[in-house]
């Protein structure tokens, strides 16, 4: 998890020796696969028509970017997104072969085999001849779903001949035909539970002829036997540091937060020499990964005025501080869980070592045995045996990154280590009693999800929260979208950042077989700034530098820029807005991009979402309110 203390300016040197690091860390590349799927060999076709050119692409570490179409080894078009597919106009009477080839995210291509077909004397309804396509149909939306089947519909297309010009619609999932539809409505069943899908539909009218395929929906089934009302959590970020910026857990309870809350996560635990390291002093070594604050935790003594119940903390108590306020604030909401992070930004380099198979048995039981048994350090007064017990019903487990590079860069041996140590983790609590949960926070770009085994770990896990923010940010030498739902269609970003976008995380979860159920996206309490920035565009995709900000450079709250007042502007394909005064540029969630992102989570079946972190979150919780409001 983003965590304010640590730098995110990365220096020009320090960004090129990470992203070495990185590249040398990749996976070997494997080559997209391609093959035709329309027209079919031996197929004899009228001639004086348009020929639908399609084919079935796809990459199993990345995404296909492009694919070409040949005809008798001259190119007559391509198309950069699923299905894919061209019309060739000029089509000619006689013999034809037909391929096509894919390129993927690194440039890799394949070249499919060839598929032979004919073109001969044209024929339509009454003599007459017909080549013009009918409209390309739009508007597509879901209007029901269950755990089994996905209902959408469209707005019709027009015909050139007229209304009853029409044949038929064809509807496509995940880029293949599935079947059609006489009207502009269409069920698709026998789906899998829990499980998204992209949907497109092309018009075709009586003559043959076939409009391109419409813009994609995503849609999801339902979870199988779970009510809806059951599946969305509602999770956020409490911070140790939050009380040096006067937010204390009193804040949950008078804005009413914690009652609308499923769980509460707190950030962070340390992991340092192969153990769950509960650090007594609050400085802290950004070198070395050394640090805690067990006055923050558990020995602070809070006052009744700022005590979740109005009653003051005991001097001399073991157990006082935050985690004494978490405990009022469960007891106060029984329903809500209390989570305890380990890792984040700074405290994840010892990860690496932890999650080896000769130290993971002895960390995990380190973690165990500070956190759910609560045996903790004495420090003034507080601490010891048990102290803590009952406070944290589980784990998070935020780890930047295995196999790719957070504060420190990871090696290969991370992504089985990785798995494994989630693994220990789900077998050490199960022994405890049932019901204590697992989670992971993790990097929602494509670059850290493909060096992962997602389709191996989600067993041992409750949820999985994706960190979709933080995609740009003042490090890019460019202004863009640090938190967007999708991708947007003017985005120069090319290779893996095309994928940085919330959409396109989730779907590569899904594509690698994680439950839609497990899935939890992530909304951003503040904002991503850069300065000195031209007005082209409003100030969009232009060059600009960090953006002077409370928390850091080009780090901004929510509360603080909601407060600005400035223009706002909106990307419709992205679902993203941001704001420009001319020369600063800031991009950041709000309640109007929140509701599309809990909608998105709704239409998908996903898990929830989650709000890091709530100091971000203005005074009247707009950003918590809008996130519950939404997943009701």
């Amino acid at each position: 998890m983003r965590i304010s203390r640590k730098s995110l300016a990365i220096a020009a040197g320090s960004l090129g020796v990470i992203l070495a690091a990185q590249a040398a860390l990749q996976l070997a590349n494997t080559p997209p696969t391609v093959s035709i799927s329309s027209p079919t060999a031996g197929a004899s076709l009228p001639a004086g028509k348009t020929v639908i050119l399609a084919a079935s692409a796809s990459d199993v570490d990345g995404r296909v970017r492009r694919v070409d179409f040949f005809v008798d080894g001259s190119r007559v078009g391509y198309d950069t997104s699923a299905p894919f597919g061209v019309n060739w106009t000029r089509a000619t009477t006689g013999s034809h072969t037909v391929y096509a080839v894919a390129k993927d995210d690194r440039s890799t291509t394949t070249t499919s085999a060839k598929v032979s077909f004919s073109v001969g004397t044209a024929t339509t309804p009454g003599g007459s001849t017909d080549t013009v396509a009918p409209g390309v149909p739009s508007g597509l939306a879901m209007t029901a779903q269950n755990e089994s089947s996905i209902s959408i519909k469209w707005t019709a297309s027009a015909d050139n001949v007229g209304g009853s010009g029409l044949a038929r619609y064809e509807v496509f999932r995940n880029g293949a035909s599935v079947g059609s539809s006489t009207t502009n409505a269409y069920t698709d069943s026998a789906l899998a539970a829990s499980t998204g899908y992209t949907y497109t539909v092309r018009a075709v009218d009586n003559a043959g002829n076939a409009s391109a395929q419409s813009a994609g929906l995503v849609a999801s089934t339902t979870a199988a036997n779970v009510p809806a009302a059951l599946w969305h959590r509602v999770n956020g970020y409490f911070t140790q540091w939050g009380i040096y910026n006067k937010y204390v857990p009193r804040n949950l309870e008078t804005t009413g937060v914690a009652a609308q809350l499923t769980h509460l996560t707190y950030a962070f635990g340390n992991v340092r020499n192969n153990r769950c390291e509960v650090g007594v002093l609050k400085a802290n070594n950004a070198s070395t990964g050394e640090g805690g604050d067990a006055y923050a935790d558990y020995s602070r003594v809070y006052a009744a005025a700022e005590s979740v119940d109005g009653v003051a903390d005991v001097a001399g108590a073991p157990l006082r501080g935050n985690w004494n306020q978490l405990k009022k604030l469960k007891a106060k909401h029984p329903g809500m869980k209390v989570l305890i992070s380990l890792g984040g930004w700074n405290w994840s380099r010892g990860f690496a070592s932890a999650a080896r198979p000769e130290n993971r048995q002895a960390f995990v039981a380190s973690c165990i045995d500070a956190y759910l048994r609560g045996n903790l350090p004495a420090f003034d007064g507080a601490g010891g045996a048990g102290a803590a017990a009952g406070v944290f019903d589980g784990f998070d487990i935020d780890w930047e990154f295995p196999a790719a590079c957070g504060v420190t860069c990871g090696g290969p041996e991370d992504t089985d280590n990785f798995t494994g140590l989630l693994a220990e983790f789900r077998k050490q609590l199960n022994a405890i009693r049932p019901g204590l949960e697992l989670t992971v926070a993790v990097g929602g770009g494509i670059d850290k999800i493909r060096v992962t085994r997602p389709e191996q770990y989600h067993q041992y896990l409750d949820a999985i929260n994706l960190m979709t923010y933080d995609f740009h940010g003042p490090w890019d030498a460019k202004t863009n979208f640090h938190t967007a739902l999708f991708n947007s269609s003017s985005d120069p970003a090319t290779g893996d950042a095309a994928l940085f976008n919330t959409n396109d995380a989730v779907q590569a979860f899904l594509s690698r077989g994680v439950p839609a159920t497990k899935l939890n996206i992530g909304i951003a309490s503040y904002g991503r700034g850069w300065t000195n920035v031209g007005a082209t565009n409003h100030g969009l995709f232009q060059s600009g530098t960090a953006a002077a900000g409370s928390l850091e450079p080009g780090i901004e709250r929510y509360a603080v820029l909601k407060a600005l007042g400035w223009p706002m502007y909106t990307d419709s394909s992205s679902k993203s807005h941001w704001i420009y005064n001319g020369t600063t540029f800031w991009n950041f969630d709000d309640p109007t991009t929140i509701a599309d992102k809990t909608a998105y989570v709704r239409v998908q079946g996903l898990a929830g979402a989650f709000l890091w972190d709530f100091s971000g979150d203005d005074t009247q919780a707009s950003l918590v309110n809008a996130l519950a409001g939404g997943l009701r």
